[in-house]
């Protein structure tokens, strides 16, 4: 054979391996000590993007774009928005801020508390959260801002910008928590403020667009056997409003839905359904038009196995079934007389927790009300119930939109169905500024008090709906503190901090989770044996199988964007001798909660519409912004 031949063969037999190097993406630069994680920075306003350093020729760069990193040199970083290997450019290294953590700040809804500060150094935050008169000393703050030398930068809008509708970027750069004396814990934040649509921020919305509000009510009631008087009453109710209604201006603004629920139907096919859409509040057809679908609803012939019933599953429906985009308003009353399936027990159909199904209410918007009756019958279960519906109704500076009947007698139900539902078509009627006569006001202690939270609430809903109608942002400031808090009542929250995950990563913990939850029920015989299964599951799927091999603690399983992040974790933490001193029910109480966490990761999955890109353009990688309470 000819060296020519030789030299030929050789080349193409080099050709498949050069052909596959030039296909394979380069990858963005790893944060030191990671494995998994790339470089991120926050370009500033004003960065350039060059087609080389130095390169006298350059264009310019949308401030606030969030940016990978390919390369570093000389000062210099070479960027890209995505991590497929397509870069854009090179920046000053000093037109860019690292963002380490993939952390935002989303703001509650500011009913009912102040409106967070954005201020120009830590130093001045950390000694207001330290300061006894702290409240005061905020509103001597508050009143100076704008002014030549305030400390205080920028305030928060006054209409609710809803992270899930209208993403915008408040990237938290650095987080630290900060215990007041009285024990009272607050988070310490520097953040960059960054809409997601670079534009302009808009006027706020046109107070008049109010007029176009539109409110839903949709009860998700009990239809057990011991609930038929609750339900005549209720539909009496509605009926009562459809009435009120009547041809005024107000009927295109306001409608009812309902959703029934029983229990598991495989021991007791007599139950007929779990749970069931009954009407849902349909713009399209008069407010009447629900009053024959609500005639149908009749309480089971036959009782459920257990006390608790399904009520979670009657709530799933009335949150997914229902087209909520249609309203500013959006309400649902809990009716019910008995405590909620947990997410253990075999016969609940989502298998979600109180936790899981509250997330995905705040998710949509929507606040939830509970009127519980506490009858004779149902006396040893009226604590377990209070707790949990105590804990789903939470909202804001609102409290806990929890209402018992004490009793549980019809009379006492019909004045609290009707004080709600009055003081409910009261707020949608106020905002769009048609009042409708014959609604009684207030008149108990009881009434006012349904009336006073009712109020906090529809103030909440009428600005999440200037918020969306106005395309409200975050205010345009670049880095600045901040705190979660309400500096006013410290126990309100101001900022939800949530961590951006992308669809592998939350797949990722997904899995984890599960491996996880795996080795909790296979050691249920003998709980020394967890640990042992933990490393061994991981050990298997892992890169460095050494290192999961020494497994000291169950957060070195899990992903590394959880490493560093402000929150309390028991489980991220828990080691071996812990899990070993917990005793079998706090054991099984973690790992209950790790599966509630699993089905939530689940849900949060398999809807598209809540997922986000960084900057807004469609076809960019998709983050889910995970609240910090949602990790496990």
């Amino acid at each position: 054979m000819t060296p020519r031949r030789l030299m030929l063969l050789a080349t193409a037999s080099l050709l498949p391996a050069a052909a596959l190097a030039q296909r394979a993406p380069r990858q963005p630069l790893l944060i030191p000590g990671k494995t998994t994680l790339f470089q991120r920075v926050i370009l500033r306003p004003g960065a350039t993007l060059h087609a080389q350093p130095e390169a006298p020729q350059a264009r310019p760069a949308a401030g606030f774009s969030v940016m990978h990193v390919y390369a570093r040199r000389d000062g210099w970083i070479e960027v890209g928005r995505e991590a497929d290997g397509r870069v854009e450019g090179w920046v000053r290294e000093e037109r860019a801020i690292d963002w380490r953590h993939a952390m935002v700040g989303a703001f509650t809804n500011p009913a009912g508390r102040e409106r967070a500060m954005f201020l120009r150094d830590a130093q001045t935050l950390r000694g207001l959260l330290a300061s006894p008169s702290m409240t005061q000393d905020a509103v001597a703050l508050r009143a100076a801002a704008g002014q030549p030398g305030s400390p205080v930068l920028a305030l928060e809008p006054e209409t609710f910008i809803d992270i899930q509708r209208n993403f915008y970027l408040l990237p938290i750069l650095e987080a630290e928590i900060v215990q007041r004396r009285d024990g009272t814990q607050m988070r310490l934040l520097e953040v960059i403020s960054a809409p997601a649509e670079l534009r302009q921020a808009p006027q706020q919305a046109d107070p008049a667009r109010l007029r176009d509000f539109r409110g839903a009510v949709v009860f998700v009631i009990d239809s057990t056997i011991s609930m038929q008087p609750y339900i005549e009453r209720t539909r009496e109710a509605i009926r009562r409003i459809v009435a009120r209604i009547g041809d005024t201006a107000v009927r295109d603004n306001f409608r009812f839905g309902m959703v029934a629920y029983r229990a598991d139907i495989s021991a007791r096919p007599q139950l007929e359904y779990v749970a069931r859409v009954i009407a849902t509040p349909d713009l399209s057809r008069p407010p009447g038009a629900i009053l024959p679908a609500l005639d149908s609803v009749r309480a089971a012939s036959v009782s459920t196995e257990q006390f608790d019933e399904d009520a979670i599953a009657g709530l799933r429906l009335a949150i997914d079934q229902v087209d909520w985009s249609a309203f500013g308003g959006r309400y649902v009353v809990l009716i019910t007389d008995a405590g909620a399936l947990d997410a253990t027990d075999p016969k609940s159909q989502t298998r979600l927790g109180i936790p899981e199904i509250r997330a995905l209410a705040e998710a949509r918007g929507i606040a939830l009300f509970a009127i519980h009756l506490l009858t004779p019958e149902g006396r040893a279960n009226h604590a377990s119930a209070r707790a949990q519906y105590t804990e789903l109704t939470r909202y804001g500076a609102a409290g806990s939109l929890y209402f018992p009947v004490e009793g549980g007698s019809p009379a006492a139900f019909d004045r609290v169905v009707n004080g709600l539902t009055d003081a409910l078509f009261r707020q949608v009627a106020d905002t769009v500024g048609r009042p409708v006569g014959g609604v009684a006001p207030a008149r108990t202690p009881e009434a006012e008090r349904i009336a006073q939270q009712v109020e906090i609430v529809g103030t909440a809903m009428r600005l999440a709906y200037l918020g969306r109608e106005g395309g409200t942002t975050a205010p345009d400031v670049v880095r600045s503190f901040t705190t979660d808090r309400d500096l006013r009542d410290p126990t309100i929250a101001a900022l939800d901090v949530r961590v951006l995950l992308t669809r592998n990563q939350l797949s990722d913990l997904s899995q984890a989770l599960t491996r996880i939850l795996d080795a909790g029920l296979a050691g249920r015989s003998d709980p020394r044996t967890f640990f042992g299964q933990l490393r061994a599951a991981f050990a298997a799927t892992a890169r460095d199988p050494a290192r999961l091999g020494n497994l000291a603690r169950i957060g070195q399983a899990l992903g590394e964007y959880l490493d560093g992040l402000p929150y309390q974790s028991q489980v991220m933490e828990l080691t071996e001798q812990e899990w070993l001193a917990m005793g079998a029910a706090a054991q099984r109480e973690l790992i209950n909660g790790i599966e509630a966490k699993l089905r939530l990761y689940q849900e949060f999955a398999a809807r598209p519409d809540l997922w986000v890109t960084l900057d807004g353009r469609p076809g960019g990688e998709a983050f889910f912004p995970v609240p910090l309470d949602a990790l496990p």
